[in-house]
């Protein structure tokens, strides 16, 4: 007899993987929303400093980053929950929330893992289509909000559409969700949205609403994907407090919490970065649309783009593939007939620009 797993491992979706990694050095990585710029010298330094030291778990109340984040925020830092990247903190927050009969509620598509929380929980997962342009229908989303409900989840910027609503918007949402649900405002990539304004803005959303929790990440803009390093904002201490306790102990190496301490201090390198990433995004969605294809308003580190109808997604993919060009397809996204492209380096764009035009010709 076979072993027999639980039944709720049958539930829980596969999260799509990005392909091509054995593809050698030439290709345009632009398949995982990473950032195309290196950690800074000074970061790597850090985490190899304590390396030294790893025959001794970390600190497991993380204090020297917790620290660095509340004097940055101006949070308490027990308002501060940390984790092996935003996707521990999400998938810890379903644990601590959900439970058969309880509901979930989100945009669709967006982030892929937001799936998860309900079929690992056995709670019922409400998913509300994005506007026709692709972005979050808030007045839908609160609409299929009941008594039920314990957890609302806003991407914004959203992945995989790029876009992002303003937060006068995102108040106006909060003011008709109940104290009882816990809404969680996935900012991962918000310092590369204009729209937001700058990345303290949420803030004082966060001082008006207990419930409100914002999720944020090093893995973008401060280049520590390979390290995993994630924190969430909280209005109150009792989400940090609960998505702690049902976590194992020494959830942060302490090589990723070292790095993501130094790269704090860097906020000059930050505003670079930023800069130039929006820069090329424009360059990039120019050069898209220069080819008749309809792209969303970005406010993100990546575009998210339509296919004509009569392209078959998979020819595009592994026409791009076949050039040294990595994107992820719409389909494993949430939305089929669709491209997620993040943005990279000058030469990394153009080269997928030139080679998206080239699929589409028949090239």
């Amino acid at each position: 007899m076979p072993i027999e797993f639980a039944e709720r491992t049958r539930r829980i979706p596969v999260y799509p993987l990005a392909g091509g990694y054995d593809l050698g050095a030439d290709v345009a990585m632009l398949a995982s929303n990473e950032s195309c710029f290196a950690p800074l010298p000074s970061v790597v330094e850090a985490a190899a400093g304590v390396l030294g030291g790893a025959n001794r778990y970390p600190d497991p109340s993380y204090a020297p980053l917790r620290r660095a984040l509340a004097d940055r925020y101006g949070i308490p830092p027990g308002r501060i929950a940390l984790g092996n990247g935003s996707c521990d903190i999400l998938l810890a927050a379903g644990e601590a929330l959900l439970e058969t009969g309880a509901e979930v509620v989100y945009g669709w598509p967006a982030f892929s893992v937001y799936p998860h929380l309900a079929a690992a929980s056995g709670a019922r997962a409400i998913e509300v289509p994005l506007d026709d342009e692709d972005r979050h229908d808030l007045d839908a989303i609160a609409t299929e909000v009941t008594v039920a409900t314990r957890l609302v989840m806003i991407c914004n910027p959203n992945n995989p559409t790029s876009t992002a609503l303003g937060l006068e918007d995102i108040e106006a949402f909060l003011r008709r969700m109940p104290a009882h649900v816990a809404v969680i405002l996935d900012e991962a990539y918000c310092e590369f949205a204009l729209t937001l304004g700058d990345t303290y803005a949420s803030l004082e959303l966060l001082r008006k609403y207990p419930n409100l929790v914002l999720l944020r990440t090093f893995s973008k803009v401060y280049g520590l994907a390979g390290l995993r390093v994630g924190y969430a904002l909280c209005g109150a201490e009792d989400f940090r407090v609960a998505v702690d306790q049902v976590r194992q102990p020494f959830y942060l190496n302490a090589a990723a919490q070292a790095a993501a301490v130094e790269a704090l201090r860097h906020q000059d390198e930050v505003e670079r970065r930023v800069t130039e990433t929006i820069g090329n995004r424009i360059e990039m969605v120019e050069g898209v649309r220069a080819l008749g294809l309809w792209v969303a308003e970005s406010d993100a580190n990546f575009i998210w783009l339509r296919l004509p109808d009569d392209v078959e997604e998979a020819d595009v993919v592994e026409g791009l593939t076949s050039r040294g060009v990595l994107v992820r397809a719409g389909t494993s996204l949430g939305r089929e007939g669709a491209l997620r492209v993040t943005v990279g380096t000058p030469a990394e764009n153009q080269r997928f620009t030139e080679g998206l035009g080239r699929v589409l010709q028949g090239v």
